[in-house]
């Protein structure tokens, strides 16, 4: 990592040489400025107010601004000449615990590196006192033309450093809180602990951003020709909570829902998940919830049956599909079996007169067929 600052630590009279390097980094995506015309950037033009003529980063001095808008420059070497220890050191002035620094006081955070073998005793002796003491430093360093407030804390084997902004930097929390007095009820606070506890804690190395994957899918897609619709917008409910006792109910079930720790008990008993003493709204269930819908209808026999629409008759639905089944199957056999029996009667009654006609065309076969003995006698007339 390339360091931004190079300088040393001040713990007492011991000089510790550091290095400092960015501990985060930005992984937003960031955008241009096009001229929507025809798509060309838009760039920014460092241009002097007096000549109007554009100047580079070389010509760019510093000054500045008095009361009357009049400009006074300061040069580097003027800041480097000021009586200000800090300049290249950062001075350790107190160590407290580490729950004595407000939050809302922390800026940018820093790795402290190093720099050289001659400061690898003194730096581990610093951070294993800070690990052992189970305190923080409060150092104050200057930094970008500007002394600056920082806490030196440990994250595994090395020296991190928080800027902290002034006490003075920090606003009251003036006219932020909710205006007049508001009563929250206990079954209330036994809801939110409720979801709390649903809720649970988070592995911090899991959340991610969802923005900028959503931007880079997005992106990728253009570039690629692809025709993006848009998505459908989910209802968040206009922020408008009417009923706060219900909102915390369903808040809880889609947490747990969302755990996979439905009807899951914290300690109750109950499966309550915590709500034992609390009583959900009981709502009233609609017409068509709970009630069997009926349906009417006629078979290809023509009979008219009705059936129960509810969860347990669809539930039961292929048993009772499976004695159909069966139903159908038995009459089909029984319509078989009788098929045969009907066969073997009308067989039995027409073999006599098979046999009968069939004796006839034998006896005719051997007379010389019925042909002949239609046109023998018109041969005997002839003849006579």
């Amino acid at each position: 990592m390339r360091s931004i600052w190079n300088g040393a630590i001040s713990f007492g009279l011991v000089s510790i040489p550091i290095k400092l390097v960015n501990a985060t980094e930005n992984h937003s995506i960031s955008f241009r400025q096009i001229h929507l015309a025809d798509g060309g950037r838009i760039r920014y033009r460092k241009v002097c107010e007096l000549d109007e003529e554009e100047v580079s980063g070389g010509e760019i001095g510093k000054a500045y601004e008095d009361a009357d808008g009049t400009m006074i420059p300061i040069t580097d070497e003027d800041l480097a000449q000021l009586p200000l220890p800090t300049a290249k050191t950062i001075e350790i002035v107190a160590f407290v615990p580490a729950d004595r620094i407000d939050p809302l006081q922390m800026d940018a955070a820093y790795y402290l590196s190093a720099n050289g073998v001659p400061a690898a005793k003194p730096y581990t002796l610093l951070r294993e006192a800070l690990k052992r003491s189970n305190r923080v430093a409060v150092a104050k360093y200057a930094l970008r033309g500007r002394e600056r407030l920082g806490m030196l804390r440990v994250v595994d084997d090395v020296i991190a450093m928080h800027g902290l902004l002034w006490p003075d930097e920090i606003r009251a929390p003036r006219d932020a809180a909710p205006d007049g007095d508001v009563t929250v009820r206990d079954a209330e606070l036994d809801l939110a602990d409720a979801l709390m506890d649903t809720l649970g804690e988070v592995d911090m190395d899991s959340l991610h951003d969802d923005y900028r994957e959503a931007v880079e899918e997005l992106v990728a897609a253009k570039a690629a020709g692809e025709i993006v619709l848009p998505a459908e917008p989910e209802d968040t409910g206009d922020g408008k909570v009417i009923d706060l006792i219900a909102a915390l109910e369903n808040s809880v079930r889609a947490a747990r829902k969302s755990r996979n720790v439905e009807g899951a008990g914290d300690g109750d008993g109950n499966g309550n998940g915590g709500m034992a003493d609390v009583h959900p709204i009981k709502k009233t269930p609609s017409k068509t919830s709970g009630a069997a819908k009926r349906t009417t209808h006629r078979t290809p026999t023509g009979k008219t049956v009705t059936r129960s629409g509810s969860s347990t008759a669809k539930k039961s639905a292929p048993k009772a599909t499976g004695a159909k089944k069966s139903t159908s199957t038995t009459k089909k056999s029984a319509g078989s079996a009788g098929s045969r029996t009907t066969a073997r009667k009308t067989a039995t009654k027409t073999a006599p007169a098979t046999a009968k006609k069939t004796a006839t065309k034998k006896r005719t076969s051997s007379s010389g067929g019925t042909t002949a003995k239609k046109t023998a006698p018109s041969r005997k007339r002839s003849s006579a």
